[in-house]
This record gives C-alpha cells, sequence and structure tokens, in this order.
C-alpha cells in the first residue's frame, strides 16, 4: 500500500521544509495508527494514553513542546552543525595526555564507522547471527594481547581511566580484599588518577600517590599493599624500567596494573615481559577520531591466572552443533545483571564498535605498517627535540617515544612566552607549570605542521624560523636498547593478508554479511529499544570540525561543542523535569554509578555519611545491584507482588527498619516488567519520609517523554541512556551514554573534572577519563532531539506505547502475557512467559530465540528480568508490516511448539531444539539428513522467507564446551596448518 498519505501531507505554507524528520522516524502512518487504536478498542490517541499511563503522573505537555523544543528539518540540522563545528577554531594539538589525533582509513570510515550494518547491531548475545563481529573483536583482543605480550584480553572497556579503575578494584578483590593500599606511580595521567580516586571510594582504598619505585619499598606500605598502577611511558614521555618494581610488588603479595600505549609498545619492550599483570590503555589512536574526549574503546589484559576474574566482555572459540569452530560471548555468568550485586564491576559495558574500528585499523596496516607509523611518529619526536634544543630548551625524558617534557626557562622567561606564541600559531600544547610544556606527536602531524610547532619555540626564544629544507632526518632510532622491543607481534594471519584496500573492504563487508542488524530487520530486544540511528543524526558525527578536537582544548577553542553540551542538557532537564544535568557518564552503568556516588555525596555533606542501605525491587533494571555495591551502598531487596507491581507494605517495612541507614532506592520505571505501577509516587514518599532519596533509572525513559517524567514520579536523580530513548547506535555492544538529571538539591554534586571550567567544591570526583565523556556522539542525541522537536518526541513515545500494545494485542491467546494493568495496557515493551512449554514439551526459552533466527529476528530479551519469559519491546520506528512480520512468526512457532506437544514432531529431534539452520545444514546431502520435518520447514517456515532471508552463518553454539575450553585469540599460521 502507499504509505504516509496523511503523515507526509502537502506542508501548510509553501515555504515549510519537507524533509522534516519525524514522518522519517516514526514507523507507522496515519492509517496504521488508526488501524491498531482500533484493534485495541480505542478511537483515539489520547484515550489509548489515558488507560495506559495511570492519571496521576500524567504531565501536561508545557515542558516538551515546539515551543521548549523546537524542531529543525534535516537539511536545518545540518546547516546548524555546520555553523557550530566552525565555531571550534580547529587548533593543532600535540597536548597529548592519552589522546591523539587518529588518522581514520577511508575504507573503515566509510565502511565501518558510517556503516550500519557494523553500528546498528545489538551485543553479540547471540552468536549464531553475529559470527562477523565476534571474529573483529576477537581480531581486537588478539591484537592488544599481542602488542603487550599478556596471555589474554577482553573485547573492550569504556575508556582508560575507567580500565585503570577496574585494575585497581581486580588487585583489591585478588588479595581477598584484605589488603587496601593501592600506590599510584605520579606519571599517570591526571584524569586516570581522578577516575582511580573516584571508584576507590566504594571500596575503602586507600590510594598512595608518588614515586611509586620509593612507595613500594615501604615496609609499612608493603604489609597493606594490594597493588600499584604505572604508566609506560609516563604522561611526560618518561620510559622507565618498572621489572625491579614489578618484583618488589609480587613479593609483597600485590599486583602491577600498567597503563600503556599500543603504538609506543611496537618500539619499546611491553609489559608483559618485564612482570605487569594487568595492562590497560586506550586504543584510540588506532583510527578513532579524539572527539572532545570519546567515545574510545579501553583495552585490558591480564595474565593467565586472573582470567576469570576479568571484567568486561570476553570473546571466546567454542563449536557449533556440527562441531564447527564458532565465536561466541565467553563466560557470560559475569555479567552484572546476572550477578547483581555479587558484581564488582560496571562489566557489561563497552565500546564495540570503536574497538572493530581499531581493530581493522591493525588488520589494514599489519605489523610493519605499524612500525612505519611508529617510527615516524618517533622521527618526528626526535626531530623536534634536536631543533629546540638547538635553540636552548631542556628536555627532561632523555628516553622517550612520542612526548617530550621541556624546561623552557633556558630560552625563554617562562613557559607563557611559549604558550602565547602558540596560540598565535594555531597549536594547542600541554602547560605542565610556569616553567615547563610538554609536547605529543601522533601519526597526523605534517612535515609543515612539525616545521610550525619548531617555529613557535623558536618565536618564544627569539630565535630564527626554521623550514623544512633546514631539518635533518635522525640517524638513529633514540630508544636505547635496553628498551628496545625485541619480540614479534600480530603474526596472526588476519594481520598479515588485507594490507590493499580491495582486500580490506571486501573483508569488511565478508564480516557484515554474517551479522543481523538493524539493516536487515527488527530487533526487539525488550529494555534494550532498538531504534531507528537515522543516517541524519550521524551525520554531523563525523564532521572534522569535532572529531579533531581534544578534551582538554581551552575553552575559547570549543565553542561549538559547548552550545551543543549546553543545548542537550536543557532538552534532558526538561523532558525529565529536572534541575542540572551532567554529561560525563560514559555509559547507563556508570550513569547509575554516578547517581548514586552524588546521593552518597549528598548525605555526606549533612553529616550523614553513615547512610548506606539502598534498597531495590526485584523489578528494577538489572544493573542496578551492582552500581549500588561499586558506589559503596549495600543493597537491600524488596518484594514485588504476582501481578508486577512494587510491594509497597514490604518497601515500607523495610524503609523504616533502615530509616536511620537509609541512602537510596533504585527503581525502573515503567517497570522491567513493562507496566507503569501505580504507586510510583507513593513508594518514592515513603523513601523521603525515611530519610533517603530517589534513584529513578532511565533505562525506559522512552515510554515516557511529553507524557510523566521521572521528577513527577517523585524522583531525585536519573540517568538517561542516549543508547536507547535518544537513538545513539549500539554498535554491537557500545558506545552508550548514560547522563544524570538531578533536582536543585544535588545540582553542587554534579561530577567534577581537573580540567572542567566552572565546577562547584562539592562536586564528586569524576566517573569518566575525559570530562564530557563520550562527547562526540552527543552530537547524535542532539540532533535527534532538535529534528523530532518537542512534539516528535511527544508522539515518539506515543507509538512506542502503542507499537507494544498492539503487539501483545496480537500474541495474547498464542502466549501468556506475564503483566498488564487494570486496563489491560503493557508499557512500551510486554512480557511473555514460556515456561508452559518446558512442561509440555522441554522447550526453553533458547529454543524459541534460536528459531526465531531462522525467520530473520534477532530474538527479543531472553530469560531476564524472568527466566522463563522474553522481554519485547518494538519500538516506535518499526512500521505495522514489520510489527505483522514478527508476530506472524512468533504464531507460526508456537504452532510448531504445538506440534512438539501433540506428538508430532519428537521431543528430541525437532525444529525447535535444532535451530538455528544455517545454509551448511540446509544443503546436508540426503544420507545425512535425519530430520523429521523437510528443509523448506526448517529454512522457509513462511512464504515471504523466499524473498527476504538472513541465514545464520552458523548452527547452535555449545556453550559448556566454550567455557571449559576457553580460547580468546585468533588462530596462528602453525594452527592453521595443524587443522
Amino acid at each position: 500500500m502507499t504509505r504516509g498519505l496523511a503523515s507526509l501531507k502537502q506542508p501548510s505554507s509553501l515555504f515549510a521544509p519537507l524533509d522534516t524528520f519525524k514522518e522519517r522516524h516514526i514507523g507507522p502512518d496515519d492509517g496504521e495508527t488508526s488501524r491498531m487504536l482500533k484493534q485495541l478498542g480505542y478511537d483515539s490517541m489520547d484515550a489509548f494514553i489515558a488507560d495506559t499511563v495511570p492519571k496521576h503522573i500524567r504531565i501536561s505537555n508545557t515542558s516538551v513542546t515546539n515551543e521548549n523544543i523546537p524542531v529543525l528539518s534535516e537539511s536545518e540540522l545540518h546547516a546548524t552543525a555546520k555553523a557550530l563545528g566552525a565555531m571550534n577554531k580547529g587548533y593543532k594539538s600535540f597536548i597529548g595526555m592519552g589522546y591523539h589525533n587518529a588518522v581514520v582509513p577511508p575504507v573503515i570510515l566509510r565502511n565501518v564507522m558510517e556503516n550500519p550494518a557494523w553500528y546498528t547491531q545489538y551485543t553479540p548475545y547471540q552468536p549464531e547471527i553475529a559470527q562477523g563481529r565476534l571474529e573483529s573483536l576477537i581480531n581486537y583482543q588478539t591484537m592488544v594481547m599481542s602488542l603487550t605480550s599478556m596471555d589474554i584480553a577482553n573485547a573492550s572497556l569504556l575508556d582508560e581511566g575507567s580500565a585503570a579503575a577496574e585494575g585497581m578494584v581486580m588487585s583489591f578483590v585478588s588479595t581477598n580484599s584484605k589488603k587496601k593500599t593501592f600506590i599510584v606511580d605520579s606519571g599517570i595521567a591526571a584524569q586516570t588518577l581522578a577516575v582511580v580516586e573516584s571508584r576507590a571510594k566504594g571500596f575503602n582504598i586507600n590510594v598512595v600517590v608518588g614515586d611509586a619505585s620509593k612507595l613500594v619499598e615501604d615496609p609499612k606500605i608493603q604489609s597493606d599493599l594490594c597493588g600499584v598502577l604505572v604508566q609506560y611511558p609516563d604522561v611526560d614521555g618518561n620510559i622507565k624500567d618498572w621489572g625491579s618494581l614489578a618484583a618488589t610488588t609480587h613479593k609483597a603479595g600485590g599486583y602491577v596494573v600498567c597503563a600503556t600505549d599500543l603504538l609506543a609498545l611496537t618500539q619499546i619492550t611491553p609489559p608483559g615481559e618485564w612482570g605487569a599483570d594487568i595492562v590497560v590503555g586506550n586504543s584510540a589512536r588506532f583510527g578513532v577520531p579524539a572527539g572532545y574526549g570519546g567515545p574510545h574503546a579501553a583495552f585490558f589484559a591480564v595474565t593467565d591466572k586472573l582470567k576469570r576474574k576479568m571484567p568486561g566482555r570476553l570473546i571466546g572459540l567454542s563449536r557449533d552443533a556440527q562441531g564447527k569452530p564458532a565465536y561466541r560471548l565467553a563466560l557470560q555468568t559475569r555479567e552484572q545483571h546476572i550477578r547483581r550485586e555479587k558484581a564488582t564491576s560496571n562489566i557489561c559495558t563497552a565500546q564495540a564498535l570503536l574497538a572493530n574500528m581499531a581493530a581493522m585499523y591493525a588488520v589494514y596496516h599489519g605489523p610493519e605498517g605499524l612500525k612505519r607509523i611508529a617510527r615516524k611518529v618517533h622521527g618526528f619526536t626526535q626531530v623536534f627535540k634536536n631543533s629546540v634544543e638547538a635553540m636552548g630548551y631542556k628536555t627532561e625524558n632523555p628516553v622517550f617515544f612520542d612526548t617530550l617534557t621541556l624546561d623552557v626557562t633556558g630560552a625563554t622567561s617562562s613557559a607563557d612566552a611559549v604558550h602565547k606564541a602558540a596560540a598565535a600559531a594555531k597549536i594547542n600544547i600541554r602547560q605542565i607549570d610556569s616553567r615547563r610544556v610538554g609536547v605529543t606527536f601522533d601519526e597526523s602531524v605534517t612535515p609543515e605542521e612539525l616545521v610550525r610547532l619548531i617555529n613557535v619555540f623558536a618565536s618564544a626564544s627569539s630565535k630564527p624560523s626554521v623550514s623544512l629544507a633546514d631539518l635533518a632526518e635522525p640517524q638513529q632510532v633514540s630508544i636505547p636498547e635496553s628498551f628496545q622491543r625485541r619480540s614479534e607481534f600480530l603474526p596472526h594471519p588476519v594481520f598479515n593478508k588485507h594490507h590493499s584496500e580491495t582486500e580490506m573492504l571486501r573483508y569488511i563487508h565478508h564480516l557484515a554479511g554474517k551479522d543481523l542488524s538493524l539493516a536487515h530487520s527488527m530487533i526487539p530486544l525488550g529494555s534494550c529499544t532498538m531504534k531507528l540511528n537515522s543516517t541524519s543524526s550521524m551525520i554531523p558525527l563525523t564532521f572534522p570540525e569535532f572529531g579533531g578536537v581534544h578534551p582538554f582544548a581551552p575553552s575559547d577553542q570549543v565553542k561549538g561543542y559547548e552550545v551543543i553540551i549546553k543545548e542537550l542538557e536543557d532538552y534532558l532537564c526538561k523532558i525529565t523535569g529536572f534541575h542540572s544535568a551532567s554529561l560525563q557518564p560514559n555509559s547507563g552503568a556508570t550513569g547509575e554509578y554516578a547517581g548514586l556516588s552524588v546521593i552518597r555525596a549528598y548525605h555526606e555533606s549533612r553529616g550523614e555519611g553513615h547512610r548506606d542501605i539502598c534498597l531495590i525491587p526485584l523489578s528494577a533494571h538489572g544493573t542496578n545491584p551492582a552500581s549500588a555495591v561499586l558506589a559503596g551502598l549495600k543493597v537491600v531487596s524488596v518484594k514485588v507482588h504476582n501481578d508486577g507491581n512494587l510491594d509497597l507494605e514490604d518497601l515500607r517495612a523495610k524503609a523504616e527498619k533502615h530509616k536511620d541507614n537509609l541512602a537510596a532506592f533504585m527503581i525502573t520505571y515503567p517497570s522491567t516488567f513493562g507496566v507503569f505501577e501505580d504507586g510510583v509516587q507513593a513508594a518514592c514518599e515513603i523513601i523521603h519520609q525515611n530519610g533517603g532519596q530517589v534513584y529513578l533509572d532511565g533505562a525506559n525513559l522512552n515510554a515516557q517523554v511529553g507524557l510523566t517524567n521521572p521528577a513527577t514520579c517523585g524522583g531525585d536523580v536519573c540517568h538517561l541512556n542516549l543508547h536507547k530513548t535518544f537513538a545513539i547506535p549500539h554498535g554491537g555492544g557500545g558506545p552508550g551514554v548514560g547522563p544524570i538529571c538531578v533536582a536543585e538539591h544535588l545540582a553542587p554534586f554534579l561530577p567534577g573534572h581537573p580540567y572542567m571550567e566552572g565546577q562547584g567544591s562539592k562536586a564528586i570526583k569524576p566517573v569518566a577519563s575525559a570530562p564530557f565523556g563520550s562527547a562526540s556522539i552527543l552530537l547524535i542525541s542532539w540532533a535527534y532531539i532538535k529534528m523530532l522537536g518537542g512534539k516528535g518526541l511527544v508522539d515518539s513515545s506515543k507509538l512506542a506505547l502503542l507499537n507494544a500494545n498492539y503487539m501483545a494485542s496480537r500474541l495474547s491467546g498464542h502466549y501468556t502475557l506475564r503483566y498488564k494493568n487494570g486496563k489491560g495496557r503493557v508499557a512500551h515493551e510486554l512480557l511473555i512467559d514460556l515456561a508452559e512449554f518446558d512442561k509440555a514439551a522441554g522447550l526453553k526459552v533458547t529454543d524459541f530465540a534460536k528459531r526465531l533466527q531462522d525467520y530473520g529476528f534477532h530474538p527479543p530479551t531472553c530469560s531476564w528480568p524472568i527466566s522463563t519469559c522474553m522481554l519485547i519491546e518494538p519500538t516506535e520506528s518499526e512500521t505495522l508490516e514489520e510489527l505483522d512480520r514478527f508476530c506472524d512468526a512468533m504464531i507460526q512457532i508456537r504452532k510448531e511448539a504445538e506440534d512438539i506437544i501433540t506428538g508430532k514432531q519428537p521431543k528430541d529431534n525437532n525444529v525447535l531444539k535444532n535451530a538455528p539452520h544455517p545454509m551448511s545444514v540446509i544443503a546436508l546431502s540426503e544420507a545425512e539428513w535425519n530430520r523429521p520435518y523437510s528443509r523448506e520447514t526448517a529454512a522457509y517456515p513462511l512464504p515471504w522467507l523466499k524473498e527476504k532471508k538472513f541465514w545464520p552463518t552458523v548452527s547452535r553454539l555449545d556453550d559448556a564446551y566454550g567455557d571449559m575450553n576457553l580460547v580468546c585469540d585468533c588462530p596462528s599460521v602453525e594452527e592453521l596448518a595443524d587443522n
């Protein structure tokens, strides 16, 4: 049929734009909306909303309107973004401190970063339809393991500061939590130290900062030592031999955490060869733009004895039902939503898209290409050193890779003179103090920029300027032989054959073809909100005016970013009803941790720092308990009634019992069970009466925008998943952003940062490495909000609710709907219970999930929040046709299950138990096909699949085998030869 005749009608004015966004973002047109409402028994959207969202929490639309949040067309948005980008002055950065101007190979920029087949994927919990991304992440792990010379690495963490903090916590728990002193060397980056100190507070770890080599020799410290953090090379560029420190630390029973640089490790001895136990850092200089602080993929590698305690997602090799090797997420039971309060890490958060970009960078360049890049970076640094030393400047770190610290007083009066000359040349360098400056080189520096930098120092010291012809290339590498790397790295075939663009392009698309993404079909994951990631909102992300900005650039150079950040904060406060916001948390789980830390700081300011009890209902989001523990809180569970509603009497009893120590109550709204609870305001009032604060988890905010808000519900703080409600792509498992909004009394406590201007004295310590977290992808949510405008945002929430209720109606009678409100309505997601099929036919949730893959769909959220259930969320972006296609698939699978229940198909050999059916299975010979159903039933159970079929790559994986036989890197040439 013809879509959108009503929605896309002629504009009221000839001068109105035609490229409006709402009609592109919201899937159903007016006719489809009317048909869905009619099926549910309503003649208007208002009547439907009245039965779905409780009246007493409804808000008037005065806060979320086109007057408060004006709407821009797609072309107007891009023009605005261009103008704001031009306000970022674009100085060349030599600041360093862990942030570099990366060169993104165009083949990776266009075919990974800008490719929805890569950026719209979900986390690879369903490995049969995620083999491409899993292979790429195995490449990432292998790259990190090889460059660091460590035994095992994970598939990325959030940022370098978070990775260092995880290293500290691993050291702490690995010494059985009896030793609580953690040394941080003074050469660590300031932002990393700040995040480490923030995390230490929740565990009562004593962080001691200073010369680590001396501190570790102190007998008093040794007796309580759990670990040491060093940087290699350090923030000032020094390369030190940490072997003796490692030996002393190990003798004292502690662990050595080393923050390092992957490119430097192509030239210097890797940490695994001098005794590090945990190696962390970020892989951003492997083809990921600085982006005013992120997102970047942090890496985390450990020795073999620590592998089962390692935080983060881990990709491992297993085998499928046919015995073929296949990749999967290993050791998934470590995920915090499974372990709840027993988890000690925000381990379900990662940066998969950025890790994939870094892995592809290593694949494209290979070991020899990386060596060439490193030698050029080091060579430029050497040329600069020789030039400025001839002018009278003194280098303080004689052993270096890409960073020099200079004492300027021998050539000029102070560092100010150098900075004034740098500003005149549109160059940023690092000011350490009144006499010292720092300079860091990277791959992006051109010979002309090198000359321009040298002339900054010439100008400051009144020396003659130089030209490129005046510069002499260094005759040899200046890294002393004792520090030079001798071991080979990246010998694996994948890093040694895809070096032409043709081969790289084919490899990228080969892997993408193995993965189901939003480019193929809906991904109806409850709680995860896999909505449209529009091309129009993604375009500004790759503007160089935003990508090339250093997070510690002076504020007068980032006015464009400042406008976007301020506008986004204002919009989020209007939407939530709160007073202030922080965009620093770079994941939802980090937002939870940040919000709870703000609450703790508030209590401490009132002399009530002893408040440490956090009440969490069983219907709350699964990450909540782990985040509470990270913030140093003790979790007390609150009961839920059989209808899914919070047990207010149990809440009241526990709030009163713990009233002297009650810190917080964490509630998800609508609940994870998929309903708007009537008693949310009463619950919040109970907490306030007993001295606590309310943390309202914003994971399900997509059901609230413009209809209700966390402040009206009674909350004091909430976090928002920008990768859910506000359309940042999930990227195959990250990036995400989890900003927090707070009531006015909590505003003074929002996270600060060493390089953030205007922070108050009460601000908590940073929760992320950069002042505004993963700042560059804030552009996506900013664009999304501006293009929808207030009315478009409200309409999006209404359609999300309608789509979910329509699906609930269609599936009712075929499946048991677990929870609904008194009017028979669900919120934006629905929970169906499959327990009856286990009893009648031996079918588990997994069997239904794997069979859905044969229909070309990613399964909904499985076995969570209840082990026998599927949590289904369609979002507002899916059309009625796609909703029906998914419902038809689920109904057909129900019929297939009935055949097993009635005995038409055996319980141990049927189309569900054997699912999914990849092409390799369908192609089995007649002699091998021993199944009591046809190949057509397996592959094409519904007619439309013959035209539109996504094939799983492998058969069902053997999870137990993969965990018992943990292999987490690429095969070597020898292994391939053996096989």
